[in-house]
């Protein structure tokens, strides 16, 4: 039996402003954005590629979480130079690429090392991590 991941809900304080970072900034495809009730709103965005999508919302429709509490979410690229440069020219204040301690790579130094980081408008956290047999 397969277990997949599907949806991460992440905590925002401003939905309008959230879904202009992921969708124009970050690239993610607006799955939906709904309001079933007055005063209640989800909006679901997918990364480009993936299988899990994140959801954003208000009023009710995910769990009160403080904004900003989630950390450590990861994107998984197969270029990290490609993704880091896009990710600048998109105005996204991300870090310089770091090679962290992993996997040995027979191929690119930045292959399961290399990585960059992000915070979204709330300071939820994101890795971007190059691990390119994946591609």
């Amino acid at each position: 039996m397969n277990w997949t991941l599907e949806v991460v809900i992440v905590p925002v304080s401003d939905v309008d402003r959230a879904k202009d970072f992921y969708a124009n900034k970050l690239g993610f495809h607006v799955d939906h954005d709904v309001v079933p009730s007055p005063g209640m709103r989800i909006c679901q965005l997918t990364p480009p590629g993936s299988g899990c999508s994140i959801v954003i919302g208000e009023g009710g429709t995910v769990p009160k979480m403080e904004p900003g509490y989630l950390k450590g979410l990861q994107l998984v690229v197969p270029d990290l130079r490609r993704a880091h440069a896009e990710l600048v020219e998109r105005g996204v204040d991300v870090s310089d690429i770091q090679v962290l301690p992993g996997p040995p790579s027979a191929g690119d130094p930045l292959d399961n090392a290399g990585f960059v980081f992000f915070d979204d408008p709330d300071g939820n956290s994101w890795a971007v991590q190059q691990i390119s047999n994946r591609a």
